[in-house]
Parts: C-alpha cells; structure tokens; sequence
C-alpha cells in the first residue's frame, strides 16, 4: 500500500476529473444565460490540461526550492489577497470579492493559491524549528500569525467557508507536527466563538443557518434553504441506481449552482448511489494515499508538506459533501477536481503533482559509497 500510494492517488484523481467532466456536459448545457451549450465543459478541459501541466511542473520542482522561497511567496499571495479589495482589479460576484482580474492571467480565485502558500510556509516553519515545536512561541505563537494573516484575509472576502476549511487544515496539521493540545484547543474553542458571533450579526448567513435548521419550511424552501432542499430532492429523485445520464430534473433551474458548488447530488440523481459511493470512496483514497506519502516521507518539511496538501484537498470536499447532504449549512465550497472552476482545478491538480514528487523523492534508493582502495584481509596472529 504504502509503495503504491502515488499510483493510487493518481488513478482516484483521474476518475473525479472524469466523473467531473461527464456531469458538465450533463448540467453546464442548461445554466442560463449562457448562448454556448458546452463552453463550461471546454474551458473545464483546458483548465483540466493546464492543472496536468502544473502538477508535472509541482512533481519535478524540488522541495527545498519550496523551503527556501517561502517568506516570499507568502507576501505575494497576501499581497493578491490583498489586490481582491481594490476597485478595477478585485471582481464582485454575488457580494463576495473572491476573485481578481488581471491583463495576462485573467480571473482567477487567489484564496486556492494561498490554501497551497499557507501549507508550504507552515511546513517550512516547523522543519526550520522542529525542536521546538512544543514551545509556546515558536511551536505556536508565530506559525499561527503566519498562517492566520493569509486567513483573516479570506475571510474578509466573505469567502468564510474557505476561511474555514484551511484553519481546520492548518489545525490538523499543527496538531499532528506536535504543538500542545493547551495551546491549540483554547483557539479553537476562541475561533469557533468569534465565527458564530460573526454568523449570527450577519444577516444572510444567520438566515442560511435558519433556512438549514428548518428545511421542512415551505418558506425556507423557496428562500435561502432552496438549493439544499433542491439537492435532497434530487438525491430522492435518483434513488439507489439514477435516472440516467442527462435525464435529470432539478438541474433545468431548481437547482442553482448544479454545476458547481452543487453537482453532487446530480450526481446522485442520474447516476445513482454507485457513483456516489464512488466519489466519496475516491476522496478516501485520496485521504489515505495522502497520509502513506507522509508516513513515508524522507525529511520532516515533507512529512508537513504532504500531510497539508492532503487535507487541504480532503477538508473542501467532506464539506461539500456534507453541505449538498444537508449535514452541514451551506457554505458555497466547491467539490474538488468535479465541481467547475479553472482556479480550483489546477491549485488542486498541483497539490496532487506535489504529492506524487515527494512520494518520488522518499523512494529513490539511497546510494552506497564504496571505498575504491584494494581489500585488506585482517588476521589475528597466534
């Protein structure tokens, strides 16, 4: 298992990028206003071949060039971040200001950038001082500033879900690297209450919450509980084997976003409990490949490196899950490697190319120097 877990996490990622662009050509046909049928399904392919070409790119890349660069690399994605608040560059789309739009890249999601920035400086931290990780301020104090700049960042995006997902990454992470349980659960149990403060003096998220609580509200169905409700019908609508491939109802416009942050349960409804059993096993497999390039993994920078990568791409997608199963209150999070989002892709696609270079590395062969001088042949003289 462990000698394989490359091969595994490539084969997992491979059927949710089919799975992903099969449901495209199914639900992007009938997203409104849009006069070409299959242009999400076109720009998803070269996004999808771009993401390949960033993983090779992020498989060969050494890590120690990672290690090195760090500080730099996180001043530019705060610095991007940072560039969603300014007016002309930073773009607005359903009162959230996620994206920003440049001359030659075009527009693009910065927070799938800074999930990956975030990680590789945290790892970086912890490699430089992992003597002390147990320490209050540098095992921490520190690394938490670090990664909390980039997150109060996001978060004041009103992009909360993505806030979310990347502090229980980091957390996870800082948990496993060996920073004191003391240290970590009094900012949790701190985060949580500053969140459900932030949710409740907000109106529409409150009433996201409400909506959630209350389903069964015809009211909240028409309203802000719509797309979940929706997602259930669809769900109860596929029953275990679907309806088929393209014969599904709720995407023709009941359910908003069915080719994004909700393609899970169309999923559901015209492919049945196979392919999503399927998907979620492919999310495990991702999860425990993950975990194995970790364990194996030759110095402690990668160890934190893959262990990161990992739940930055197995947290977005429990959520996901959670939210189009009405486990969980919606949150806008897209479904990796499926859902469409250019952005998502290819950050997504070059952790998975980070993965499999550090799998690489940890088993390569160590090489045996041999002492080039004649043979000497010892006796004991009696």
């Amino acid at each position: 298992m462990l000698r394989f877990a490359s091969i595994l996490l490539c084969l997992a990622v491979a059927a949710l990028l089919a799975l992903g662009l099969t449901m495209l050509a199914s639900t992007s046909v009938w997203v409104p206003g849009v006069e070409e049928h299959y242009m999400f399904l076109r720009k998803q392919a070269i996004m999808g071949a771009l993401g390949v070409i960033a993983a090779v790119l992020c498989a060969w890349i050494p890590p120690v060039w990672l290690r090195k660069f760090w500080p730099w690399m996180m001043v530019a994605a705060c610095g991007l971040l940072a560039l969603c608040f300014v007016p002309g560059i930073g773009v607005e789309i359903y009162g959230s200001r996620r994206w920003i739009q440049l001359p030659v890249l075009g527009q693009f999601q910065v927070s799938e950038m800074a999930k990956l920035v975030v990680v590789i400086a945290l790892a970086a931290w912890y490699a430089r001082w992992q003597t002390e990780v147990h320490t209050f301020w540098r095992g921490f104090v520190l690394p938490g500033v670090i990664v909390g700049i980039p997150i109060l960042l996001i978060a004041a995006e009103t992009d909360v879900g993505t806030a979310l997902s990347l502090s229980v990454a980091v957390g996870a992470l800082m948990f496993c690297v060996g920073a004191r349980l003391r240290y970590l659960l009094p900012t949790a149990l701190t985060a949580i209450a500053g969140a459900s403060y932030y949710i409740y003096h907000n109106e529409n998220r409150w009433a996201r919450i409400q909506a959630w609580l209350n389903l069964d509200d015809p009211v909240n169905q028409m309203d802000k509980g719509m797309q979940q409700w929706r997602a259930l019908l669809a769900l109860g609508n596929g029953g275990p084997w679907g309806v088929g491939l393209g014969n599904g109802v709720e995407k023709f416009g009941t359910l908003t976003f069915a080719h994004i942050d909700f393609i899970f349960p169309v999923i559901g409804e015209e492919l049945g409990l196979p392919f999503t059993l399927g998907a979620v096993l492919c999310y495990v497999l991702i999860a425990v490949a993950g975990v194995a390039i970790a364990i194996q993994a030759n110095t402690i920078f990668n160890r934190c490196l893959a262990l990161g990568l990992t739940c930055v791409i197995a947290v977005p997608a429990m959520v996901n899950i959670g939210v189009t199963t009405a486990m969980l209150p919606n949150d806008g999070l897209p479904l990796p490697f499926v859902s469409y989002g250019g952005t998502s892709l290819i950050f997504s696609l070059a952790a998975v190319g980070m993965l499999v270079g550090i799998h690489r590395r940890s088993q390569a062969a160590p090489r045996h120097e041999f002492s080039l001088r004649p043979e000497e042949r010892l006796a004991v003289r009696l």
